[in-house]
C-alpha cells in the first residue's frame, strides 16, 4: 500500500472518530441540561443549597461538552500548510481546559462548604431539605454514572484523550451528587445536629475532583510540551525495527505524540553494498512494521538509511 493511501486510511478513521466523539458529547450535553435544570429548580423549591450547588456543577459540564465538540473536530483536521504535523495537540489543549474547569468547580465547592461549616459551628441553622431532593439526586447519580461508562467506552475505542477526560468530568458530577445525597439524607433523617454532613462530604468530593483533574492535566501538559511516546511504546518500536529483515542495527530513535498521531524518526543500518532500491525497500518495510507495532495510533514513521560497518 502506498504511503498516501495509508495516510488517507488514517484520516478516514479520524473522521469517523470525530463523528463518534461528537455524538457521545451531544448525548452528555442534553443530559447535563436536563439534570442541571432539575437540580437548580429542585434545590430552590426543595430548600437544598447543596442541590443548587450540585446543579451548578452539572451546568459546568455544558462548557466542557462545548470544548470537546469544538476541539476534537479541530484536532482531527488533516494537516495543512500552517500545521504540517497535524492539529493533534488541540485535543491535549482541550484536556487541559477540562482539567482547569474541574479544578475551578472543586474550588467553588470547597469555599462554599467551608462557609456552611462555619455557619453551623457558629450556631446557624440550615433549613431541612424536602424529600423530593433525594429523588432528583438519585436520578442524577444513576444518569451520570451511566454517562461516564458510555463516554469512557467511546473515548477508549476512538483513542481520544479529550473524550476520556470528559467521561471523568461526568464521574466527578456523580461523586458530587453522592456527597449531596449523604448530606441531604442526613439533614432530613438525622436532625439539625447532622446537617454538617453535607458540607463535610462536599469537601471530600472537592478533593477527589482535584486529584482527578491533576491526573488528567499531567499527561496533557506533557503532550503540549513535546512529550515522547511511552517507554513501552518505544520498546515495541525497537522490537519491530530489530525484527525487520535486512536491518543490521539502528540508533537515534526519536518520537513525539500529537493527539492520536505519533511521529517516529529512526536511523537504520543496512548492508553498505546494497543499491538504492534495495535499501529503500528495507526502509519502507521498517516503517510498515513500526506502524503495525502501534495499531492504536496513526503513526508517521521516517527512516534514515546508513551503511552498517563490518
Amino acid at each position: 500500500m502506498k504511503k498516501t493511501e495509508t495516510h488517507n486510511k488514517f484520516h478516514d478513521k479520524a473522521d469517523e472518530a470525530v463523528l463518534e466523539a461528537r455524538r457521545v458529547t451531544w448525548v452528555g450535553f442534553w443530559i447535563n441540561a436536563v439534570l442541571g435544570l432539575a437540580k437548580v429548580i429542585g434545590g430552590i423549591f426543595g430548600r437544598s443549597s447543596a442541590l443548587v450547588a450540585d446543579g451548578i456543577h452539572s451546568f459546568s459540564d455544558f462548557l466542557s461538552d462545548i470544548v470537546v465538540i469544538i476541539m476534537v473536530g479541530i484536532a482531527h483536521k488533516r494537516p495543512d500548510m500552517e500545521h504540517q504535523f497535524g492539529h493533534g495537540r488541540y485535543e491535549a489543549l482541550a484536556t487541559v481546559i477540562l482539567a482547569l474547569i474541574l479544578m475551578a468547580v472543586a474550588g467553588g465547592i470547597l469555599v462554599d462548604s467551608i462557609d456552611r461549616i462555619m455557619l453551623i459551628l457558629h450556631g446557624g441553622i440550615i433549613a431541612p431539605p424536602a424529600p423530593v431532593a433525594l429523588v432528583i439526586i438519585a436520578v442524577s447519580i444513576i444518569s451520570k454514572e451511566w454517562l461516564f461508562h458510555y463516554t469512557l467506552c467511546v473515548g477508549v475505542r476512538i483513542h481520544s484523550e479529550a473524550v476520556k477526560a470528559n467521561a471523568w468530568h461526568h464521574r466527578s458530577d456523580a461523586f458530587s451528587s453522592i456527597a449531596t445525597l449523604i448530606g441531604v439524607a442526613g439533614a432530613i433523617f438525622l436532625g439539625d445536629r447532622w446537617r454538617i454532613l453535607d458540607p463535610i462530604a462536599a469537601i471530600i468530593v472537592s478533593v477527589i475532583i482535584v486529584i482527578v483533574s491533576i491526573r488528567m492535566l499531567s499527561p496533557a501538559l506533557g503532550e503540549l510540551l513535546g512529550r515522547s511516546l511511552s517507554h513501552e511504546e518505544c520498546k515495541e518500536i525497537e522490537k519491530a525495527v530489530s525484527g525487520t529483515p535486512g536491518v543490521k542495527g539502528w540508533h537515534c530513535l526519536r518520537t513525539f505524540k500529537s493527539g492520536n498521531d505519533a511521529y517516529v524518526e529512526i536511523h537504520i543500518k543496512v548492508d553498505g553494498n546494497m543499491n538504492v532500491n534495495e535499501a529503500h525497500s528495507i526502509a519502507s518495510l521498517t516503517e510498515k512494521h513500526i506502524r503495525e507495532a502501534l495499531p492504536e495510533l496513526s503513526v508517521y514513521a521516517t527512516t534514515h538509511i546508513e551503511p552498517a560497518k563490518e
